[in-house]
């Protein structure tokens, strides 16, 4: 497995990333119906395309197996696909954005524990809660920021 920057976005990136995305939304956000996660996939490629730092993790084969997005010291997207789950690849994909970007915060769905315990475990605490979205959907959102 190895961590890539993306400076080149073609199609074909994007439509696997978007692949990557819809595995693991489909395996961690339970609480999404398929319309909604349907709806929310129109989106993706555009911030996939307009996230100014773009990592993705490829396995042997050069096959993405997950990828992260920041921008201004903060995790935008960080989405491990659900056949390459529990592999350490979101730990690397995060001390990445630390590393080299100096990532001190992010927003998760306070609907994903299990994402939320991951941050947690990475040195991440909740300093704000928020009842909607960035799209102002019913879905709270939790603010977390390396201590």
């Amino acid at each position: 497995m190895r961590i890539v920057e993306v400076k080149e976005r073609n199609s074909v990136l994007i439509q696997n990333l978007l692949d990557v995305w819809e595995s693991s939304v489909k395996a961690t956000h339970l609480f999404l119906s398929d319309d909604e996660i349907n709806n929310i996939k129109r989106y993706v490629p555009q911030a996939l395309s307009g996230v100014p730092v773009l990592a993705v993790a490829e396995d042997e084969n050069g096959k993405p197996a997950g990828f992260m997005g920041a921008a201004d010291k903060m995790i935008e997207m960080l989405f491990i696909s659900n056949e390459n789950r529990g592999q350490g690849i979101g730990k690397r994909l995060l001390r990445y954005g630390i590393e080299n970007y100096s990532i001190n915060e992010l927003a998760v769905n306070e609907q994903n524990p299990l994402a939320k315990g991951f941050y947690e475990h990475m040195g991440f605490e909740v300093y704000k809660r928020t009842e909607l979205d960035e799209q102002g959907n019913p879905y709270p959102l939790l603010y977390m920021k390396r201590n």
